[in-house]
């Protein structure tokens, strides 16, 4: 099919995108090549995406355990750990034409896996020019860090001899999305990091009676450096364990859904760590292999790694994580991260999009991360119809959030970017008496038309050390001294509490289609967020959330609370 069968609604719809209609259709042309392609080799996107049954170090049912990699610019690959002395002999692979390494491992005698559950395992791997080294498998399903041995994460084998069992079904798309974004490591008022079973049994029920429907969580996909906020990932397939196992996160996605919520994941394609040996840079020994080699290959300011969504293997790695979050831990969709990084060869870095339409179509669009995002939408919704994806970008483009059969992206809903600026830019540079009405009205409501939005007063970014929450903004220091109910009312806080309750309910009704609110500043959470790091020693003391506070009767965030929470409830 030469052009998107629903084309003409799409420009109907936006009359300014007919002048560019030859840019679209160059899109949906790579889209349909790259569909015919996977189609006629692999069956399909949906087989495609398969790749989690056999790719990486796989337990199968009969005791087996099969070994699949794809090393480009490997010569040898073995398969070593625990089980058998870490010695690089006993388990090599054989490569085929396409640098794919395999190996099946029997049983034992017993019928029992070679490859026991909890064995610690690596590749080990000589290139063509002769470097030997060690590396994780990029289909890593699980991976724990020892600091007492090394800061290095190590791959363990997860293959649990009892299986998870689900107590609940998938929870219902809710008709009106009201997200509650939450970091699972922080949701403690405690200074240390909590759990998967401490957020589902602590946090969710909190959430669910303040009328959210559903729950984002970030931080998810396992990343070495805890201070990334989870958006510097080091392994793909694995939920981080610094919270608890696989098992464990299958309790909080089970609990949520029996509560009714909708659990969406960060989802980050748009970059990846550096890290060499617990991560996927310099995987074959080269600067290529998942990503773009040279200076295409770096984002200058992530300092991170792009990938190379022009290949094969790349992109069945890719297809493969997302279906595995919806197959295996029952996810209902995902927010993609960073989805400028992803649209632009520039990166968004140095960028002021104006929303002049040139500005989307030129040869500085990166055509193959497009067109796999428009793959990925397609996928997804053909197979999950109730599955929801959200795209954070800055730049605008148009049709992101229209359907891949018009010509664009697929995305459900975009993030309303512009909005928590507006408000910081407000309160920083601006009177109350000189706000202009008109102004932020027509902030709230300028966005895409036929396009969702998820409108937010603030997010995770806002609450970073370095930066303010909204409430800070507006009461700063008298947080600390003047929030008692004991206290005599100040100014400071009446005005505070007023307008943080306003802010959020305009925003609420104007803003979009969705609404979103990041953990803790639904009550106007007093203190911001610093991760553990060598500049605060290592501390979690501002790593964390006061949940109980809104529940005190004696301090003014109970209203706070308790004004939101009506807001959200349907």
């Amino acid at each position: 099919m030469d052009r998107p069968p629903d084309l003409e609604r799409l420009l109907q719809g936006d009359e300014l995108l007919r002048s560019h209609e030859s840019d679209i259709l160059q899109r949906w042309r790579r889209y349909s090549d790259w569909e015919k392609r996977i189609a006629d080799s692999e069956g399909g996107l949906s087989e495609f995406a398969l790749g989690y049954r056999d790719w990486g170090i796989v337990q199968r049912p009969r005791g087996e355990v099969t070994v699949k990699e794809w090393v480009e610019n490997g010569e040898t690959v073995s398969l070593v750990g625990d089980f058998n002395n870490w010695d690089k002999s006993s388990h090599v692979c054989s490569r085929d034409q396409y640098s794919v390494f395999s190996l099946t491992i029997p049983p034992r005698e017993d019928g029992t896996a070679a490859v026991p559950h909890g064995s610690q395992v690596k590749l080990w791997i000589r290139t063509k020019d002769g470097q030997e080294f060690y590396r994780l498998s990029p289909w890593t399903k699980y991976a724990t860090q020892n600091m007492e041995e090394s800061v290095d994460y190590r791959a363990v084998h997860w293959a649990p001899p009892t299986p998870y069992k689900w107590r609940y079904s998938r929870a219902t798309r809710p008709p009106s999305l009201r997200i509650y974004e939450a970091h699972v490591g922080i949701s403690s008022p405690e200074a240390k990091c909590a759990s998967y079973r401490y957020f589902a049994d602590e946090v969710l029920p909190r959430i669910k009676s303040l009328g959210y429907t559903c729950v984002e969580l970030m931080a998810v996909m396992e990343h070495a450096y805890y201070g990334s906020f989870g958006y510097h990932v080091t392994n793909f397939f694995a939920v981080s364990s610094r919270y608890g196992t696989p098992d464990d996160f299958k309790y909080l996605v089970d609990t949520a859904h029996g509560l009714g919520l909708y659990v969406i994941l960060d989802i980050v394609h748009s970059h990846a760590a550096k890290n060499v040996n617990d991560g996927l840079n310099q995987f074959d020994g080269t600067d290529g292999c998942y990503f773009h080699g040279g200076g295409k290959g770096e984002h200058a300011l992530w300092d991170s790694r792009i990938f190379d969504f022009s290949k094969w293997e790349v992109l069945r790695f890719l297809f493969s994580n997302v279906r595995w979050y919806l197959d295996e831990y029952r996810v209902d969709g995902f927010r993609f991260d960073g989805v400028t990084a992803m649209l632009y060869l520039h990166r968004g870095i140095g960028t002021g999009f104006t929303g002049a339409y040139h500005e989307y179509f030129n040869m500085g669009v990166d055509l193959e991360a497009l067109v796999y995002l428009m793959m990925m939408n397609r996928m997804l919704h053909d197979m999950y119809p109730d599955v929801i994806t959200i795209a954070e970008d800055v730049s605008g483009m148009p049709a992101l959030g229209r359907p891949v059969r018009e010509g664009g992206l697929g995305f459900d809903y975009r993030m309303a970017m512009a909005l928590p600026d507006m408000w910081i830019k407000l309160l920083k540079e601006k009177k109350d008496e000189d706000w202009c009405m008109g102004q932020i009205c027509w902030t709230l409501t300028n966005r895409r038309h036929n396009e969702k939005c998820v409108a937010y007063a603030e997010c995770h970014d806002q609450a970073l050390v370095g930066d303010k929450s909204l409430a800070f903004w507006l009461m700063d220091a008298e947080m600390y001294t003047n929030m008692s109910t004991v206290s005599p009312r100040t100014t400071v806080i009446d005005r505070g509490m007023a307008l943080h309750k306003l802010i959020r309910l305009a925003t609420l009704g104007l803003g979009g289609e969705a609404y979103l609110t990041f953990i803790g500043n639904e009550f106007g959470h007093p203190e911001w967020l610093d991760f553990p790091r060598q500049g605060n020693g290592f501390s979690y003391y501002y790593a964390r959330r006061y949940h109980g506070i809104p529940s005190l009767e004696s301090v003014h965030m109970s209203e706070v609370s308790l004004f939101q929470g009506l807001n959200c409830m349907q």
